[in-house]
């Protein structure tokens, strides 16, 4: 097969510290915080009371009066930062021809999927309330119709498919999709991303129970997400969408479209080791990343970049570390990185896409993240994360690293077009 570059020239976001892409940009150039007190249910009985929600985000804004009790909240969300993502790519799908709309997909990776509308639902179920339940039960309460509920919000008739890998499925899905163009077997331009809104109890209650997210910081919102510090007790729940147009370079370039970057390696592993827990060796997520460079044609000292997953639990931080020592060698101590989950908790699926969504804009506006509250270094996490404060620099490699449950583990590398 001929393979084809593939470039990024649309992006959307919704964070909790910044609804679209220039508030997020500007929220991360700050090390602005969206942590906070729980509103999307009533944590009572918690030890945990706080999250990374959205902020100001009227989901009936997206879908109608009739339509948002029958859908996920994940729904509106996918589909507000599709709709930025589409208009930044200077793309107007109801001016599409029917040929256009046909070769336009879309790959949307979640974790939780509609967890959120599937708890609604057994509530009503289990408390005789069944009358006020959605006749969409199923359809709406299964993974795999997200991506179609975006793809009939725009038209688009390509391929539509969901993909779950955890924590890591909005890198697989961005990976996925960049493969797909670039042997010319899923379209010249794809709707990318992710979404999770996975705030709701039963989930927290499934992670108070694992005893992986912090409980330390419920008076100090915005201080409880520390990846690499010493102090740190665990991860913030959070929930996001981040999407992307990915198009053929050349298509791109033909029609005027801006470029932030190209993507030029993906790579994948699972260390098969458990459902949870890293292997401690590091060395399949230190591969995943070398398989990246590897695609990408680019040696680990190119690299000037990395977007950690940094959960901000004891575990996922060390090995992380180690895998980078593995795979970047001698470049290790040099190479500047950062963790946003330090600013908006840890958004499941969806991590990845925020990453690749905060490097694209850093790259853009030359600077780079920084990781926040990190006050009091991990001796076992000893590189440069960018501590407390963004620095103003141009860089023009990346790397973007995910970890999932299930040992997954997944990479990106992107570069300046």
């Amino acid at each position: 097969m001929s393979e084809r570059r593939v470039v990024i020239t649309g992006i959307g976001c919704l964070s909790p510290n910044g609804n679209g892409r220039e508030a997020f940009a500007a929220a991360l150039k700050r090390g602005a915080s969206g942590i906070d007190r729980i509103s999307l249910f009533d944590p009572e009985g918690l030890p945990v009371t706080i999250a990374g929600e959205l902020k100001g985000f009227d989901p009936t804004a997206w879908i109608g009066p009739k339509d948002i009790r029958h859908v996920s909240r994940a729904v509106p969300m996918a589909i507000a930062a599709s709709s930025e993502a589409l208009e930044d790519a200077g793309l107007d799908p109801s001016r599409l021809s029917l040929d256009e709309r046909r070769g336009m997909g879309v790959v949307l990776g979640t974790g939780g999927g509609a967890i959120e509308f599937t708890e609604r639902m057994y509530h009503l179920y289990y408390t005789n309330q069944t009358k006020k339940a959605s006749i969409y039960s199923i359809p709406s309460g299964t993974i795999g119709t997200l991506s179609s509920e975006i793809s009939m919000q725009f038209g688009l008739r390509g391929l539509s498919h969901v993909v779950s890998t955890g924590c890591a499925s909005s890198t697989d899905a961005l990976g996925y999709a960049f493969r797909s163009i670039k042997f010319g077997v899923g379209g010249d331009a794809l709707l990318v991303g992710g979404v999770d809104a996975t705030v709701v109890r039963g989930i927290m209650e499934g992670f108070v129970m694992m005893r992986i997210v912090s409980t330390s910081w419920e008076r100090q919102p915005p201080r409880a997400s520390r990846p690499f510090s010493a102090d740190r007790d665990g991860f913030v729940l959070g929930e996001g969408a981040w999407m992307f147009v990915l198009e053929e370079r050349e298509r791109a370039l033909a029609r005027g479209a801006k470029v932030y970057a190209e993507i030029r390696g993906y790579g994948a592993t699972c260390d098969a080791h458990h459902r949870v827990r890293l292997d401690e060796t590091g060395e399949e997520p230190a591969r995943a990343m070398s398989l990246a460079l590897e695609e990408a044609t680019l040696p680990p000292d190119a690299i000037d970049y990395l977007a950690y997953h940094g959960t901000s639990t004891a575990l996922n931080d060390r090995v992380e570390t180690r895998a980078v020592r593995h795979a970047f060698g001698r470049s290790a101590p040099r190479l500047p990185g950062s963790s946003i989950k330090s600013m908006i908790g840890h958004p499941q699926g969806a991590c990845g896409a925020a990453g690749v969504a905060a490097t694209l804009l850093a790259m853009r506006d030359s600077f780079l993240p920084p990781t926040i509250n990190l006050e009091t270094p991990d001796s076992e996490c000893d590189l440069d994360y960018v501590a407390n404060e963004s620095r103003k620099t141009s860089f023009e490699h990346a790397l973007c690293n995910c970890i999932g449950f299930g040992s997954k583990n997944s990479a990106l590398v992107m570069s300046q077009a």
